[in-house]
């Protein structure tokens, strides 16, 4: 009598990634070391393992749901095709991949016993861990930034500098007009006394 069982796995990919890779003949292939001919239209023929598996698609709902008939060549003419039905649920860890396997021969328990495992769900994880990109490497702080700080610390040196310097030039030429004028000065006023003292009448002196 036909069963059926439930399996899952997290994936760490996106559910379009999985989705589009399923139903992908070259990706399909790839991701299980088998050769496959896959198809997204819906009710296409498909094949997956060098031919051990033979189907069509019965629904697709992208990024979300894929369900295929399927039967190996272990399948006699009195067996009906089994049904694959995956859902695709992402999660914070990849995506969350569950299978469901229905009328399944009763005596073929071999695909939930380690079939969909080792012929599926280990290498997806493979190939789809060598397809997330590399995580990005932090960048190292840039040096050159001290050196702009360096540059204007002794511009401002140089300026203050030569301030000073131009300061103290302005006041050394400053100085010696100052003295010259007050020399003047006091030559005026030395000259305004003799000139008084010429003036004034002899009488006028000697008292």
């Amino acid at each position: 009598m036909p069963y059926s069982f439930t399996l899952t796995t997290t994936l760490p990919a996106s559910a379009q990634q999985i989705y589009d890779a399923w139903l992908d003949s070259l990706a399909h292939s790839q991701m299980t070391g088998g050769e496959a001919l896959m198809s997204d239209e819906l009710g296409a023929e498909v094949s997956a393992w060098n031919g051990y598996i033979s189907g069509r698609n019965l629904e697709l709902v992208p990024g979300a749901r894929i369900v295929q008939s399927w039967r190996t060549t272990e399948f006699t003419d009195a067996h009906e095709d089994s049904t694959i039905t995956v859902t695709l649920e992402e999660t914070p860890n990849g995506t969350l991949l569950t299978l469901v396997h229905g009328n399944v021969p009763d005596e073929q328990r071999s695909y939930e016993q380690g079939g969909w495992q080792s012929n599926y769900f280990e290498p997806m994880q493979d190939y789809f861990a060598g397809q997330a990109p590399p995580a990005a490497k932090p960048q190292p702080k840039a040096k050159s930034k001290a050196k702009p700080k360096a540059k204007s610390k002794a511009q401002s040196k140089a300026q203050s500098k030569a301030q000073s310097k131009a300061q103290s030039k302005a006041k050394s030429k400053a100085e010696p007009k100052a003295k010259s004028a007050q020399r003047a000065k006091a030559g005026k006023g030395r000259r305004a006394k003799r000139q008084a003292a010429k003036a004034k009448p002899r009488g006028a002196r000697r008292r």
